[in-house]
């Protein structure tokens, strides 16, 4: 597509007006504190942090297990079916203020059903507010189920079977929370399960753990896509190949900066992912905790590295063709996208 006619002074507002799809973002990584204390609140459940501003101040992880910790207890809040529709309401709004016109929910039922909750409380309430988010704000949303890697295969493949009476309800499985030490390969069989009853597969891999899980990923797991991802800039080999087979990578700047995978932002490597071919897209991950949702982590990450206009159109039609909508949907994704490209420098 000829970009030539779009100024690259006006890249930030171009990023954030263009319309783009969100793939990687764990929907209980958007509990606001605000929402947080809102739900405590209502459930009656106690909080040992004082106040709003005392969690905001918990905020400050080192690596990924600390920030999992913090995590896990601001979950703790969702009880009810209502608290779930709730949260990926208060999510959907953002995102449809950041232009994202179609989402990609990651949710954890294990974090839930561990403390009582039924899975069938989770997925309703998720699956709701998808609906209501296509009718009342135009953002098209589907739920894919995580399993936590730090617990078996066993739960993993008990968590499956809770869910198969919704599998209606949901499109996908990934593999999510703490990487090392806990390979893909551990997850082969509930993996290949899910292969036979149609389920997409995404995983988590090469984020903090090494260039080999996404190795194992995609040849034990036959993942589709690969959540972040960002190790394989180490390994050529691995490049070609992610490169070669389009597998998609759903990479996030701002969490890479607060989990210390990256020390600043300019080192960030999105650009050379780009630029070797890879269909690279870009997303917020926990944006409640990782400083920014879609946008800001569009716009930090494009003034801090240095990328284009191209690369703009790269990764907003990335997150298009990486998604697991039907052909007809997608199709209209990427023609609404090419529209508004080409009006941009009318607007």
């Amino acid at each position: 597509m000829n970009l030539a006619h779009i100024h690259e002074a006006r890249l930030p507002e171009l990023l954030r007006a263009m319309p783009k799809a969100e793939l990687h973002m764990h929907i209980e990584g958007s509990l606001e504190p605000e929402l947080i204390f809102a739900l405590a609140h209502r459930n009656k459940i106690s909080t040992p942090y004082a106040s709003v501003e005392a969690l905001r101040k918990a905020y400050a992880f080192t690596n990924l297990q600390s920030f999992l910790d913090i995590y896990y207890a601001g979950a703790s809040v969702l009880l009810e079916e209502q608290d779930f529709y709730d949260m990926a309401m208060a999510y959907f709004k953002k995102a449809a203020a950041d232009n994202v016109v179609h989402a990609e929910l990651f949710f954890d039922p294990q974090t839930h059903t561990a403390r009582g909750v039924p899975i069938e409380t989770v997925i309703q309430g998720l699956h709701r507010a998808c609906h209501d988010a296509k009718a009342l704000l135009a953002v098209s949303g589907s739920l894919i189920l995580c399993f936590l890697r730090h617990l078996s295969e066993a739960d993993a493949f008990a968590t499956l079977e809770q869910a198969l009476p919704y599998r209606d309800k949901f499109i996908g499985v990934g593999l999510d929370s703490s990487e090392l030490g806990h390979p893909p390969e551990k997850f082969a069989r509930v993996f290949a399960k899910c292969r036979e009853l149609g389920l997409r597969r995404v995983a988590h891999a090469g984020e903090e753990g090494p260039p080999a899980y996404i190795w194992s990923a995609l040849d034990d797991l036959k993942v589709e896509r690969i959540d972040h991802g960002v190790q394989a800039v180490k390994v050529p080999a691995l490049m070609a190949r992610l490169a070669k087979e389009r597998i998609p990578l759903s990479v996030c700047p701002l969490s890479n900066l607060k989990l210390c995978v990256v020390q600043d932002l300019t080192q960030h490597k999105l650009g050379a992912l780009l630029d070797a071919g890879l269909v690279a897209t870009v997303n917020s991950d926990d944006p409640a905790y990782f400083g920014g949702y879609l946008n800001d982590n569009l716009t930090q990450t494009f003034a801090a590295t240095g990328l284009t206009v191209r690369h703009a159109y790269q990764v907003a039609r990335h997150s298009f063709e990486a998604s697991f909508v039907d052909d007809a949907r997608k199709r209209e994704l990427l023609d609404q996208l090419d529209v508004f490209f080409a009006r941009f420098e009318e607007v």
